[in-house]
């Protein structure tokens, strides 16, 4: 059993958590709510789908926070001629000891990026299902585990732009959330001018953080406390998706288990013990999203996932309280009572109709 002087406190995790939003923040001009949520999500072990039109810096987020931590990274370029094989492996024939030997494919890495995951066909794209959810890989019968911590970020086009294929529903429901980049604001383009214009920022990138670390923040995050209320009212919000008449596929279970964790983080980020009902409503638009159909008549409409998950914030009854949990020995001094969710409402929504 994991006691609590084995795990990080907060004051650690909210230290390291910072080191490394600077260090994406250096290379990511103007885009703090993204930063954040990228490591809500890494600190909740989750997967992060990065959407929007090419240019924006989509996989230059991804390689960032992959380089900020010193851990194994490799590399997808989803394409259409992908193989399922080139990414969960293949076994060969050795001729020499007449057996099978495996060699491991590219999701063998402890933070996996995906570029432009929707441009391989879905059999490909289908291949990542097993080890984003059961972190694992069976290969001709053989299961391998994959290293820990285990996180998939993945960019992609709009499935307008030519070439792409929609991810199948059971793959958008294993990214815990996804996030648009937006177009940066005028002063955080021309700072990006002077950062990004004579060599990649990459290049002198140093790992602030190293996978330990990230495995005992994951460990402080698991701890946090979650009241009865708090989980009743995400268990409604996500509810409400199932039954509202404009989508014709609401959230999944899985999507409150996603919405719990990635609040917890949010939480624990803001130097809480405890989860507040503000941070299951900051992080309900970038958790449900990109899970939600909307019906045909609602698309005819133009509504979107986005105005109905606003609808149902409105509609739903907010917890009047969330105490911290009961003070428990050994744990550090309480956090202040009024610490917000690290981020607000501000979070970037998909900008598609």
């Amino acid at each position: 059993m994991t006691t609590f002087d084995d795990r990080a406190s907060l004051t650690d995790l909210t230290t390291t958590a910072e080191r490394v939003r600077g260090s994406v923040e250096s290379v990511i001009e103007g885009k703090p709510e993204v930063v954040r949520l990228a490591l809500t999500v890494l600190l909740a072990e989750g997967h992060l789908l990065i959407e929007d039109v090419p240019g924006v810096g989509k996989t230059m987020l991804a390689k960032t926070l992959a380089r900020s931590i010193d851990c194994s990274v490799r590399r997808i370029q989803f394409t259409p001629d992908l193989l399922p094989s080139d990414v969960t492996g293949v076994s060969i024939y050795d001729q020499q000891r007449h057996e099978f030997e495996f060699k491991p494919g590219a999701i063998f890495a402890q933070i996996v990026i995906g570029d432009e995951i929707n441009r391989a066909s879905p059999k490909t794209q289908s291949a990542l299902l097993e080890s984003m959810e059961e972190r694992q890989v069976t290969v001709d019968g053989q299961t391998y585990e994959l290293p820990s911590p285990f996180m998939v970020v993945a960019t992609q086009n709009p499935v307008e732009m030519e070439g792409t294929y929609p991810l199948p529903e059971a793959q958008r429901d294993r990214f815990m959330a996804r996030v648009s980049m937006g177009y940066p604001s005028p002063e955080a383009e021309l700072k990006m001018l002077d950062t990004h214009g004579a060599v990649s920022p990459l290049d002198d990138l140093q790992p602030v953080a190293h996978a330990h670390d990230v495995l005992k923040l994951v460990e402080a995050v698991r701890a946090v406390h979650v009241a009865e209320s708090v989980r009743r009212y995400a268990v409604n919000l996500v509810a409400a998706t199932r039954s509202h008449p404009d989508l014709r596929l609401g959230a999944s279970p899985r999507a409150t288990l996603h919405l719990l964790r990635a609040a917890k983080a949010s939480a624990a980020l803001a130097g809480r013990e405890y989860v507040l009902p503000d941070d299951v409503q900051a992080l309900a638009a970038p958790v449900l999203v990109h899970r939600l159909l909307p019906t045909a008549q609602a698309q005819l409409n133009r509504r979107t996932a986005e105005q109905v998950v606003d609808e149902i914030l409105q509609g739903t009854p907010v917890p009047a309280s969330a105490p911290g949990p009961a003070p428990h020995p050994g744990r550090p001094g309480a956090p202040a009572q009024n610490a917000g969710p690290l981020y607000g409402r501000g979070l970037p929504d998909s900008r598609r109709p």
